[in-house]
């Protein structure tokens, strides 16, 4: 995500719509790609996005100048999906995920290269399956995203300490169900 000017912010906490919806261009795809790593639904992940938006345009006038907005948006983000997550975990145990139907077209090359794209993103989402939603959102924010302990700290409001315990177990579940090529999701 880009950064998002002080004064961009500001003129949007004061109501200007265009400012909001530079922010919004700015700043949710970002959004999208946090909640999808999290809930693992393209539609869950849409709808968290609307959320977030919806309760950023709502907060920004408390929004505190100077303080890091992509962590504030960090924290907004997991947060909502962690709860649709949760919300959820019983409906997606019943359906069946027909999200993740390959469809091909092109050139057999391309239909190859997709494949194996999709077949390498299937694997992460089944590992990120098997953790809890506050394992989940702590291993996207610092592998994927790249994010520091610190700035995982304070975007989820959480103890350093925290963090690395729950990066750590993350880490050692995920290589626990490979060696043992288990897939229940754990806590």
């Amino acid at each position: 995500m880009k950064n998002i000017p002080d004064e961009l912010i500001q003129r949007a906490a004061t109501g200007d719509e265009a400012a909001f919806e530079e922010i919004y261009r700015l700043a949710s795809g970002f959004v999208y790609a946090v909640s999808y790593r999290v809930t693992g639904k393209r539609h869950d992940a849409q709808e968290v996005t609307q959320d977030v938006f919806l309760k950023v345009h709502a907060n920004l006038k408390k929004f505190e100048k100077g303080t890091y907005f992509k962590a504030w948006i960090y924290r907004i983000t997991v947060n909502t999906a962690i709860n649709c997550y949760n919300r959820n975990k019983r409906r997606w145990s019943r359906e069946a995920d027909l999200e993740g139907m390959v469809e091909t077209s092109g050139e057999s090359g391309d239909a190859e290269k997709n494949i194996e794209k999709e077949e390498r993103e299937k694997r992460v989402e089944e590992m990120l399956t098997r953790l809890g939603p506050e394992q989940r959102a702590c291993l996207i924010l610092r592998e994927i995203e790249g994010l520091s302990y610190e700035e995982i700290s304070a975007a989820l409001k959480v103890k350093l300490n925290t963090v690395r315990t729950r990066i750590k177990r993350a880490r050692e579940t995920i290589l626990g169900h490979a060696a043992r090529g288990d897939k229940n999701e754990v806590r």
